[in-house]
């Protein structure tokens, strides 16, 4: 997803915009993923290399099952008996690896990652990371502690609102699920300019409320999106 000069343009209006109405600072990020979720991947290969080969031993499987791992000949002295237990349970090892490596490129296809992916981690990832960029944008160092960070993750599909301890007290938290639900929508319907849009509005409005424009009201804050 590509923003133009001009969809740039029209998010930092938007927060200027919003910003006149109130002393709190609004910052918008959008990441395209924040996790390679690389370990879910190998998570669910080992579980799979682990369990699913287990199905074929109910059927009696032995090494003969796979070209090249028996020669057709049935064994009776002890001697043979070993090295058939060797081969069967390197024909099993042998399925092991392939499942592991199966599972392991299947889970590896965005999609399929994401599917697979509890919604649980993936929020706790974005947050984490949300978290991570509202501290390193300094929204928690302006005056009033009024900074209100939008942050929309593509790959991820969540967005998180952060609002700063001055904010969080007094705002009703309703708003910040509606402005999450407004920029949920525009991302889905692929226009995501048009939702951060009414995503600024509803914090702007929320933030007049309680926040008012000061005598200054210096802006503290870039107005303007990121990507990364």
């Amino acid at each position: 997803m590509k923003f133009t000069a001009d969809d740039h343009a029209r998010i930092a209006r938007a927060i200027a915009e919003a910003e006149t109405r109130t002393s709190g600072e609004i910052f918008c990020i959008l990441a395209g993923q924040v996790s390679s979720y690389r370990d879910i991947s190998l998570g669910w290969a080992a579980a799979g290399a682990l369990i699913l080969p287990l199905a074929l031993v109910p059927f009696g499987f032995d090494a003969t099952w796979l070209p090249g791992f028996g020669n057709g000949w049935e064994v009776a002295h002890l001697a043979a008996r070993e090295v058939t237990v060797g081969r069967t349970l390197a024909a099993y090892a042998l399925i092991q690896a392939a499942v592991f490596l199966a599972v392991f490129i299947l889970t590896s296809i965005p999609t399929v990652r994401r599917l697979v992916t509890p919604r649980s981690i993936r929020r706790a990832r974005v947050r984490r990371v949300a978290l991570s960029q509202f501290l390193a944008h300094g929204l928690q160092v302006t005056e009033g502690r009024t900074g209100v960070l939008i942050f929309a993750a593509l790959s991820d599909h969540q967005v998180e609102v952060i609002a700063d301890a001055g904010i969080h007290a007094r705002v009703d938290h309703d708003i910040w699920a509606a402005s999450v639900e407004v920029l949920v929508r525009g991302l889905r319907t692929n226009r995501p300019v048009e939702g951060f849009e009414q995503a600024i509005d509803l914090c702007g409005k929320a933030l007049a409320e309680q926040f008012p424009p000061g005598a200054k009201n210096s802006n503290e804050v870039a107005d303007r999106l990121v990507v990364i």
